[in-house]
């Protein structure tokens, strides 16, 4: 018997919407048949896996697919446990197209055996963000007060903020609803602008969505078990329980969470005020993660958030409760990061200030702290004018003479004040309409060059960008299709960059094997094993799925317009990490090779080092 995943399509420009079929086996779930409509009509694609509402831990995600607006390409972001309550429509999947005559809520419900009920109803999203909580709280809470009332259960809503409406890199956010009310449990859809793409080419401000619907869902516990005894010898919980510690808690590190076991060993790799860490000495950069951040930084969070254990799910059962909480601040590591010591600040007080900031607003938070930390060094060196942005005064940005609690609390400040002004409009320096790697570009036509030099960033095609993820490694800015997600490798070892590329294929098809399905890539240690199994026993397509998922990662990587590095500090993260490599494994042929072009000729090493990497990534993802 057939089996098909189901579709809703939407055109907002007219309320139209009827239900679309895929037979499972041409395709299997958001990011294919995403990519395919994308291709169609650049709609929005949102929805689940196939294992949505199973057993299977991890299992509910909400998949976000199209082409995004600030990266330029075809590109993927996931929403932890949203898909759980997407589940009751009784749907896989939304797909999105045209824009809504007026900025607009899109009400979906379905109440048993019903159809979906759907409704667009104009919002004045202005006035909303500037109301109650402010920004995508606001947007929510007011969501939920017009529509609530209709559900039976709990819904869930996708939220944007004024970051949708003013630059390319909006998020959806999103919270788990209990007793009728937003919970302070926010998850992103945060990088690939799918918050400006919803508001800006949609007219859409806000989903919400439940029902009461039930489908035959996996949820027998002791096959699930004898799958996991065939393969590891222990039951699903055990096994995932073993998976997901670092997310939970590690004992071997006394602390939890992506923050707190990062933070406890990145050590010398430490990366501060835009980077400029990777040009002090490993003594100094030592020094400064044991004063400022073990000592401070990390011992707030593990004494805050760790030992009274505040975590909570992202809204699905789950053994992980990776979301690390202080009262109504939620910790991951790379927004801390980015909007923590990249940006001069190692005081939780002052991160939590900006952070929850930039999430009101809707940015997505990893972009935006490299754009904060990018235009403080440029301030600070006086390259752009206070009164240019809208500032008073200089950040602190140097280790030498830093007082933790108080810089800390200025730079965050400061930086409140930058994305106020982003989203004001008043600002030439601060227009983020096209993004800030055009941005970088107008003011290094009047300033030289030095500004694009400060900017770290992954680039595609003529306009395409993306603030790396924070590791010190050259995969986190390897030309891939996708950059920001981890569909590279990102480990701390010197690998031959020709090796990279295909490393960094290899993660690409295992990361969209999970995204494809919806599972969380923290249950990843048994998920890339165990995912083609499941689905051959319960669909009878492992093989077809696995050659399905290279296909498509084939195909995604048939647009790779990867542009070469444009600022010179990407170029030197690269070489002071072949350096700080060469220190320690002197005697290993290819990396004797790069250390020594990089001495000769900078430029040169890093355009061939890109490229090698780049034929990796092709000759990997080729057409299968």
């Amino acid at each position: 018997m057939e089996s098909f995943i189901k579709v809703l399509m939407i055109d907002a420009s007219t309320g139209y919407y009827k239900m679309q079929r895929y037979q499972i086996g041409k395709f299997y779930g958001p990011v294919d048949i995403g990519f395919h409509l994308s291709g169609v009509n650049n709609s929005l694609t949102i929805g689940t896996g196939l294992l949505a509402g199973s057993i299977l831990p991890g299992s509910n995600r909400l998949i976000f697919a199209g082409f995004s607006p600030c990266w330029a390409g075809f590109y993927v972001s996931s929403m932890g446990g949203a898909g759980l309550v997407f589940d009751n429509l009784g749907i896989s999947m939304i797909s999105i197209v045209g824009k809504a005559k007026s900025n607009s809520i899109l009400y979906l419900n379905r109440n048993h055996g019903e159809e979906i009920d759907l409704e667009l109803q104009p919002v004045d999203n202005q006035a909303i963000w500037k109301s109650g909580r402010k920004g995508v709280y606001s947007m929510m809470d007011y969501t939920l007060s017009k529509f609530g009332h209709r559900y039976e259960n709990d819904p869930r809503i996708l939220a944007t903020g004024p970051a949708a409406q003013m630059t390319d890199f909006g998020s959806v956010c999103s919270a788990p609803i209990k007793n009728k009310e937003v919970t302070f449990v926010d998850t992103w859809a945060g990088r690939g602008g799918f918050g400006s793409k919803l508001l800006q080419q949609h007219g859409i401000a806000s989903i919400i969505y439940g029902g009461t619907f039930l489908d035959e869902d996996f949820r027998d516990r002791k096959v699930a078990d004898s799958w996991f005894e065939d393969k590891y010898n222990k039951k699903l919980a055990a096994k995932d329980i073993e998976a997901t510690t670092k997310y939970r808690f590690d004992e071997h590190f006394e602390t939890g969470g992506t923050l707190g076991v990062n933070y406890a060993t990145v050590g010398s790799k430490i990366i501060a005020f835009n980077y400029k860490s990777i040009y002090w000495s490993e003594n100094d950069r030592k020094e400064l993660h044991q004063k400022f951040v073990v000592d401070h930084y990390l011992k707030q969070f593990n004494e805050e958030t760790i030992k009274p254990r505040q975590q909570k799910t992202c809204g699905e059962p789950c053994a992980a409760v990776c979301k690390k909480m202080n009262n109504e601040f939620k910790k991951d590591y790379e927004p801390y990061q980015t909007m923590g010591p990249l940006s001069g600040i190692f005081d939780q007080r002052a991160a939590e200030l900006l952070n929850h900031h930039a999430d009101m607003l809707g940015f997505d938070a990893i972009s935006v702290g490299g754009v904060i930390s990018w235009l403080f060094e440029c301030i600070s060196e006086g390259i752009i004018k206070l009164s240019e942005v809208g500032l008073k005064e200089k950040p602190v940005f140097g280790a030498e003479g830093f007082d933790i609690v108080n810089d800390s609390m200025k730079n965050a400040q400061l930086g409140v004040t930058l994305l106020d002004n982003v989203i004001s409009g008043k600002y030439d320096m601060l227009d983020m309409k096209d993004g800030a790697r055009l941005l970088a570009h107008k003011i290094s036509q009047d300033r030289g060059k030095k500004v694009m030099n400060k900017f770290v960033f992954a680039g595609f095609r003529r306009k395409g960008w993306m603030v790396p993820n924070q590791y010190w490694t050259p995969g986190v800015l390897s030309p891939m299709p996708m950059m920001g997600k981890y569909y590279m490798y990102y480990g701390k070892d010197f690998m031959d960059p020709r090796k990279l590329g295909r490393e960094n294929a290899n993660r690409m098809i295992k990361e969209l094997m999970l995204d494809n399905m919806g599972i969380c890539r923290f249950h990843r240690a048994w998920a890339e094993d165990m995912i083609s199994d499941i689905i051959g026993k319960l669909y009878n397509k492992k093989f077809e799925y696995v050659e399905s998922v290279k296909n498509i990662s084939a195909w995604i990587n048939s647009r790779n317009s990867s542009s070469f590095w444009e600022s010179e500090r990407n170029m030197d993260l690269v070489h002071t990490f072949i350096k700080n490599k060469f220190e320690e494994h002197s005697d290993v042929l290819e990396l004797n090779y790069w250390y020594e072009r990089f001495n000769v000729n900078k430029k040169e090493a890093a355009f061939e080092y890109w490229y090698e990497i780049h034929k990796g990534v092709h000759e990997s993802l080729k057409e299968y």
